[in-house]
């Protein structure tokens, strides 16, 4: 006898449907077709252990089982559920009707009970997508696959329940979700607040900006001064991710099976890999490749601490998809892409010793040290980074003062207004959201300077040597100060704030 039954295949952030094909005949055996790798093989031991466990048996037939497309690589423990259930359907142990109108997904342990997978919700949008009538997988995944609406998702503890509902119409319990009362409940305030940093108030307007502007910023300073304590707080000064938005991070944290027993994710992602992180781990790849913690970070912040202890190689891999907002990832049978729209916050001592630039310190690194050192950061990665400021420790009076600083929520306030101006601004184009994005024809367009603007520019340029790199950068911070002032054109206060934030641009910063 022939059974169709559908599982799906997770490449990228979308999903394909996968026709799983059962053919049980005269005779002995077990063949497994269609490209699946280690883990779908092996399948074949835990089915046997959870059906014996439940009371049913593979038969002792001649048992085909192939996966459509056949030239589509399968990879994961993920078919379990949808093996079991053909190999059941197929030899006549369970009733066959209907069970071609679900998606069914689910790595099975050996007593029947059901492991979480990875990707469930762009599988149920796919099977949305394709008129499935359900998609039936592991409880843990049942509230993130719920979110896709006109889909009857059932989330189900034991394969059990499952043969239950084909073979004796028992029904399974239905997972609702109200998306969008769901996502604005749960948009909390993050935990960490502006009002705790003491002092700083020049690195809050820097942050601010940089939060503005979507701009990439670097925060250089000694050990203690407080730039990973800064860097921590800047989402909760972000605008409140859209649903649109929270859709799309979702999707990309349940291709890595973060998003169990969640539902949308309502908070922008903070990332903070460690500075011995790979190139394929930090930009995506692998032989099975899966997004890395740029992609990870989509939406967000990524913040690199300690920027030149990581690998040169590994930071230059992130120079296209910084520029692009997305990486693309090439193998010899197919290619994936993710989106990568983040915003870098780095922080770095000035000096190897840590204290270059700190009058109270001794400097314990030769200038040909700390020049080594600053050199691991290549000129084309600083000019993707908008902004630099240098960051000193905070004075003890500031540290004992009982004043709290600036709540988050203030700051959000007026971070958001900016925002509006952009959304309004750039709304003829659709890749372009705030000013970060603008290339060099916007910059014209938007950042017309008054000829005092101009000429101050021209002198800044020239007496603190600045590099022409740092140009452009300093007409798009001085738009999103305007922007943050509500001013309609950009101003000598606005430009002079800009050129402020450009330390390593300086030719002679070390003194």
């Amino acid at each position: 006898m022939l059974i169709k039954i559908h599982g799906s295949a997770v490449f990228g952030i979308e999903a394909t449907t996968v026709v799983v094909e059962v053919n049980v005949d005269k005779g002995i055996g077990y063949h497994l077709v269609g490209l699946p790798d280690s883990a779908i093989k092996e399948s074949n031991y835990r089915i046997a252990a959870a059906l014996q466990n439940n009371g049913y048996k593979i038969p002792g037939k001649k048992i085909t089982i192939n996966m459509a497309p056949a030239d589509l690589r399968k990879e994961g423990s993920a078919y379990d559920l949808t093996l079991a259930l053909g190999i059941l359907a197929a030899s006549g142990q369970i009733k066959s009707e209907g069970i071609q109108s679900y998606i069914i997904m689910g790595e099975l342990s050996l007593d029947g009970s059901l492991q979480p997978i990875k990707g469930a919700l762009p599988i149920a949008i796919k099977a949305q997508q394709e008129g499935f009538k359900g998609f039936i997988l592991p409880k843990e995944n049942a509230s993130e696959a719920a979110i896709v609406k006109d889909l009857e998702v059932y989330g189900v503890e034991n394969i059990k329940e499952v043969m239950d509902f084909f073979d004796q119409d028992i029904p399974l319990v239905r997972t609702h979700v109200d998306t969008r009362r769901e996502f604005y409940e749960h948009l909390n305030f993050p935990e960490y607040d502006f009002a705790d940093v003491k002092g700083q108030e020049s690195i809050k307007r820097c942050m601010e900006i940089a939060a503005a502007g979507g701009h990439n910023i670097i925060l250089i300073g000694p050990p203690g001064a407080g730039k990973t304590m800064l860097a921590k707080r800047l989402p909760s000064i972000l605008p409140p991710m859209t649903l649109h938005e929270a859709l799309e991070t979702t999707k990309i944290h349940s291709v890595v099976g973060k998003v169990r027993n969640k539902g949308l994710m309502s908070q922008r992602p903070f990332r903070s890999p460690h500075h011995t992180i790979s190139s394929a781990a930090l930009v995506g790849g692998g032989s099975y490749p899966q997004p890395g913690e740029i992609s990870l970070s989509h939406n967000g912040v990524l913040f690199l601490d300690e920027l030149p202890e990581f690998e040169r190689r590994v930071l230059e891999v992130m120079r296209q998809p910084m520029e692009d907002r997305e990486v693309t990832i090439a193998r010899a049978q197919y290619t994936v892409t993710y989106p990568s729209s983040f915003m870098l916050v780095a922080s770095m001592n000035p000096s190897p010793g840590g204290y270059f630039n700190d009058p109270d310190a001794p400097v314990t690194s030769s200038p040909a040290e700390i020049q080594r050192y600053l050199g691991r950061i290549s000129g084309p990665l600083l000019d993707r980074i908008d902004i630099h400021i240098e960051v000193t420790p905070v004075p003890f009076e500031k540290l004992s003062e009982e004043r709290k600083g600036e709540s988050s929520m203030e700051i959000r306030k007026r971070v958001e207004a900016a925002r509006d101006l952009q959304t309004a601004r750039f709304s003829a184009w659709e890749d372009i959201h705030y000013n970060a994005q603008m290339d060099s024809k916007h910059i014209r367009q938007f950042c017309p300077l008054g000829e005092s603007s101009k000429e101050l520019l021209k002198n800044a340029m020239q007496r603190l040597n600045l590099s022409a790199r740092a140009y452009d950068r300093i007409l798009k911070v001085s738009r999103t100060i305007a922007d943050l002032e509500n001013e309609e054109n950009i101003n000598q206060n606005h430009i002079s704030e800009a050129i402020q934030y450009r330390s390593l641009d300086r030719d002679g910063w070390l003194g």
